[in-house]
Parts: C-alpha cells; structure tokens; sequence
C-alpha cells in the first residue's frame, strides 16, 4: 500500500464514500448534500467531500443522524408498474421506497424503472455498490420481455446489434428478437447493456414500434424468477460473496477440521519405563526338575 493509502486509512473513510456506504444516497448525491449544506460532522458543517470520518465521529444528514454502515445487503424487487423509483416525486406520485417494509432501512436502487415499466429492481444499502452495478463497463446484461404494438420488422430488429442513433443518442449494441405475434400485438425479448434512460422505448419508438408493457426479468446474474409483484427477497450472503466478492468466506467445519489436523502439535512427555514387578514365589512349590534332567527309567537287571 502506498504512503497516501496508509494515511487515509490512518484518517478514516472520505465522508461521501462514508455516506454512500451507509444507505444515505450514492456517492455523487452525497457530493451534492454536501454542497448544499445539508452534512454535519460534529456539528460542524462539511463543506468538502475530501472531509474524513473517524471512529466515533457523530454525522447527520437535513438534522437526522446517520449510523455507520451495516453489512452490506442486496434485495431482489418485483417493482409494480404505477410506482416511481425516487425517494420523493415533486408531483405526489406513489414511489417504490414509500411501499418497502420499514424494517429494511434505508436502501438505494441500482439503477431505476420508470413509472409504466415493471419487473426486477434490485435494491442495496451500500450506495458505492449500487454506483459499482450501475456502471456498464461491468458488463452485466439487462434483460426484457417487451409487448409492443405495430409491424414488427425482424431485419431491423437483427439490425439493433450494430448499434443505433436516435434523436442524437447513440445507444450500444442490442440483442431483440421476436418471441410471438397475435394480430398487431407482439412479444420480443430484448437484452442490452447500457440501459439508458428510457432506451428501450425510445428504440422501439425509432423502429416504428409503440411499447405497451416492459419487463424487466433479469439484471446481471440476478433473475426476477417467480418472485410475486410487489415482493422483496434479500439475497443470501454466499451469493453476494461468488457473484460480487463481497463479505468474508465463511470457515466451513470442514475446512477448520482439516486445518486442525494440519497443525503441528506439541511433542508428549514420554512416559518413563515400568520396573519389572518382583513375581512371590509360591509357599510348599515342589522344586521344577531342569529340562535337561528329563527322567527316564532304568531297565531291570537280568536274572
């Protein structure tokens, strides 16, 4: 680790990772609660995102104190359509975290669906994770059942793999393909990478196409499976440690068997010999004639 790492861990966590990790908001909202003087540390205004967070320093947030992060978790969301993905909707609109069970806490979502889309939502208390699965440069898929109304062309759909420009967007490759057809009315399956805003509306809408109900069924290695509408499922923690590498690997019983065994253990005192016990010798014994002196009869003499 270099000297600049050393120092910083010396000095705590930046109060905008700090905050991230804790559930507040992501690091870049944190950047902006800090700019508009909305953080305290100590009762002190944060004016600065550089502003380190030591042990047993106090932090609140609009008047409302923060507790440092938990372990962090990840939650599956079967997201209903009619529900916005904010925290507050400047037009009273009904929001996905004004539905959620009071005892998750404060979470964020990776990502958002807009208002008529539904499907899987994931939803974590660690803001930097959220920013970190957000990101496309992670690669991770993001998968839809689309219903659209009009003519579908498959030539133009096969097309969306080299990419395509709409309104002055360029959106990366798509992967659409039609699933079925009754009348005016189909079912595609669409998979990207990027997820821009509204990108697959507005894809469709290029092609000729009216969206009239959007899935979202998996995001990454996380499928939305059978989880009913309007449900939330923690994702187990082994899981978040093989797909995401995060949480320390359990010491399975086996493992701690065998590293017991493994261990060198300490030499015995050896135990020092026995005396040999003295044997009584038996009371009125008749002497043992030596094996040598083996009897034998002597023959008569002749007459």
């Amino acid at each position: 680790m270099s000297d600049d790492g050393e120092a910083a861990g010396e000095r705590g966590e930046r109060i905008a990772k700090w905050l991230a990790r804790a559930g507040v908001a992501s690091r870049r909202d944190a950047e902006r609660l800090i700019a508009e003087g909305k953080v305290r540390r100590n009762g002190a205004a944060v004016t600065t995102p550089a502003t380190f967070v030591e042990a047993g320093d106090r932090i609140s947030v609009e008047g409302k104190p923060v507790a440092a992060a938990a372990r962090t978790r990840l939650f599956r969301h079967h997201k209903p359509e009619g529900l916005v993905t904010t925290h507050r909707d400047p037009q009273g609109r009904p929001t996905v975290f004004g539905r959620l069970p009071p005892e998750m806490g404060r979470v964020v979502s990776v990502g958002r669906l807009d208002l008529n889309s539904e499907g899987l939502l994931l939803l974590t208390n660690d803001g930097t994770l959220a920013r970190r699965l957000e990101l496309p440069a992670n690669g991770w898929t993001r998968r839809y059942r689309v219903r659209v109304f009009g003519t579908v062309d498959e030539r133009a759909l096969a097309g969306l793999a080299r990419g395509v420009t709409v309104d002055g967007v360029e959106y990366g490759p798509i992967e659409a393909g039609l699933d079925s057809r009754k009348g005016a009315n189909a079912w595609l399956t669409v998979v990207l990478r990027e997820g821009k805003n509204r990108e697959v509306r507005r894809v469709m809408a290029h092609l000729g196409l009216q969206v009239t109900r959007l899935i979202r069924t998996a995001y990454g290695p996380f499928v939305l499976g059978g989880l009913p509408k309007g449900a939330v499922e923690e994702v187990a923690p082994h899981v978040l440690r093989e797909r995401l590498g995060i949480g320390e690997k359990p010491v399975r019983p086996k493992d701690a068997a065998r590293a017991a065994a493994a261990a060198p253990k300490p030499e015995a005192a050896k135990p020092e010999p026995a005396r040999p016990r003295a044997v009584p010798k038996a009371r009125n014994a008749a002497p043992r004639r030596p094996k040598h002196a083996a009897s034998r009869r002597r023959p008569a003499p002749r007459a």
